[in-house]
């Protein structure tokens, strides 16, 4: 008998009940549900933020949301996931974007509607400062805007809970473009490695790499991670 085995724990998945094994995240319980997941799961290691799952938990007043590849299911735990979240992302070539914050309110305008209710940060799965990026980005303090944001997973859940209808996640990745673009300097290792390629350098090493199967490529990998002490 499997309940004596492994403990079962009911959960709901768009209102439909099933059992499965307490322990599971939120993505294997739908497996073993019976779902075969198509959209709506990515790496699988709470990066991509393809999983976006929003639940409500039993007798609880407040909409958790969480990433169906972290989150662990739990008794009577009511889901649905949101694979996809539609928001306003404008197109630009970073090369011709003004390196200041008009280019951000021109690009997004409707940033400024922001009143600071906190429901992006709230929303967010990754746990970010979401409101307090933002505020951070109307007074055009890039800097900051970076360092509260590099964690995002894109997963969209800030735009689709905002009442003022911002896409806080595609302004914090204009304003990352930007500030790597023109902020953060070259790095002096990387301008001459890339001189080198160009000069042909490495041209004999490419080719012969080119030109080896997909096997012997492998064998080369783990020789090279073994020499350095490497795990593989």
């Amino acid at each position: 008998m499997l309940d004596d085995i492994i403990k079962m724990i009911p959960i709901y998945v768009m209102g439909r009940r099933y059992e499965v094994p307490r322990g599971l995240t939120i993505l294997k319980a739908l497996e073993f549900a019976g779902y075969r997941i198509v959209r709506g799961c990515g790496c699988r290691g709470g990066v991509c933020g393809a999983c976006v799952t929003v639940y409500r938990m039993k007798g609880d007043y407040k909409l958790n949301v969480g990433l169906a590849c972290q989150t662990v299911v739990t008794s009577e735990m009511n889901l649905v996931q949101l694979p996809y979240t539609p928001a306003n992302r404008v197109l630009h070539a970073i090369r011709s974007v003004i390196p200041d914050e008009t280019a951000v309110f021109q690009a997004y305008p409707e940033m400024m509607r922001c009143v600071a209710c906190n429901t992006c940060t709230k929303s967010c799965p990754m746990g970010l400062d979401v409101m307090n990026y933002m505020a951070a980005a109307k007074q055009g303090d890039f800097r900051k805007v970076v360092e509260l944001s590099i964690e995002c997973s894109m997963c969209g859940m800030c735009a689709a809970r905002c009442p003022a209808e911002i896409s806080p996640f595609n302004i914090a990745l204009l304003i990352r473009r930007i500030y790597g673009k023109y902020a953060i300097p070259p790095d002096p290792h990387l301008i001459q490695r890339l001189n080198e390629i160009k000069e042909g350098t490495y041209k004999k090493e490419l080719e012969s790499l080119e030109s080896t199967d997909f096997e012997a490529l492998k064998e080369k990998f783990k020789e090279l991670q073994a020499t350095r002490g490497e795990a593989i």
